[in-house]
């Protein structure tokens, strides 16, 4: 149990599960992109844990850029999205794109990003996203790779975090009933 701004949680994935799978994911990439220099782009704040291991199993030539975007206050979708720092859009155009995010939720903000990363004309988009709440998808993504298939509860550890805190947890915590 873990307790943050007084709401306890309970675990709900191990830390070792978790590395099992990442590394099963970054085996994954390293056989699609075989001769290729991918690049990530890590969905800031949230996915920063999840997009260094992520490139640590993934093992070869790649790059990564991050983009801020924000959706979330407390523990519920404010609806609106938010970019906070924006892409490298001179590196788009023609590359193999990975997005890398730690959870997809109702799709929102993945939906209106990759809307906005075709613009610049990328050879390839997919998403590697740690963790999916299908009973919340509400928009047209569908991520290529998923780390865990969740409940839609709320979920705090390995770069997420509920309000502020709890990001640095390496394995993940649940809200608890």
């Amino acid at each position: 149990m873990v307790t943050l701004h007084g709401r306890n949680f309970q675990r709900m994935i191990s830390q070792e599960d978790i590395q099992q799978r990442v590394g099963e994911l970054g085996s994954v990439l390293r056989m699609r992109y075989e001769g290729k220099i991918p690049l990530f782009i890590g969905i800031l704040n949230g996915a920063f844990v999840f997009a260094a291991d992520l490139l640590r199993a993934y093992g070869e030539d790649c790059e990564i850029q991050f983009v801020r975007l924000s959706s979330y206050e407390g523990t519920s979708s404010t609806g609106k999205i938010n970019t906070l720092i924006g892409l490298e859009s001179e590196k788009i155009e023609g590359r193999d794109i990975i997005i890398v995010e730690d959870i997809v939720d109702s799709g929102r903000t993945l939906s209106e990003f990759i809307s906005t990363l075709q613009q610049h004309k990328p050879a390839s988009v997919i998403v590697a996203t740690c963790f999916l709440k299908p009973e919340a998808l509400a928009f047209d993504v569908k991520p290529e790779l998923v780390g865990f298939s969740i409940p839609n509860k709320f979920i705090v550890g390995y770069g997420l975090d509920y309000d502020g805190l709890g990001r640095n947890l390496p394995a993940v915590y649940q809200l608890a009933e």
